[in-house]
């Protein structure tokens, strides 16, 4: 893994975790669909991750991430498609998918921390 495939799976780390921060433990859907500011940052967000993944996968198009060509459509389709997110279906990716993407990347990171280690 080079140097930068690793600053961009950092990148996508940062990322995760600012999501997590900005939900909270309490993670009420009431509250996030009705907050413009938290819904945009979390919008945000995601687009950095896409981003991270787009240019990953120019690099290693067999980078050992499940979700990775899903990741990089749900980047397009907030940024181009601004007007029509589905926030219920955001919602839903938050909930299901970005926990083991956050796996998925950390286990990446700590393959690489123990590879140059070796």
């Amino acid at each position: 893994m080079t140097d930068e495939i690793k600053k961009y799976l950092h990148d996508i780390k940062i990322s995760i975790d600012a999501i997590n921060d900005y939900l909270g433990e309490e993670r009420n859907f009431y509250k996030f669909q009705n907050n413009r500011m938290l819904k945009k940052a979390v919008e945000r967000e995601f687009e950095i991750i896409g981003e991270a993944m787009k240019r990953i996968l120019a690099i290693d198009k067999n980078i050992n991430i499940s979700s990775s060509r899903k990741v990089v459509d749900l980047r397009n389709y907030l940024a181009h498609g601004y007007d029509s997110v589905d926030y219920s279906t955001l919602w839903g990716i938050i909930s299901k998918h970005l926990p083991n993407l956050n796996t998925e990347v950390v286990n990446l990171l700590i393959d690489k921390t123990n590879n140059d280690n070796s």
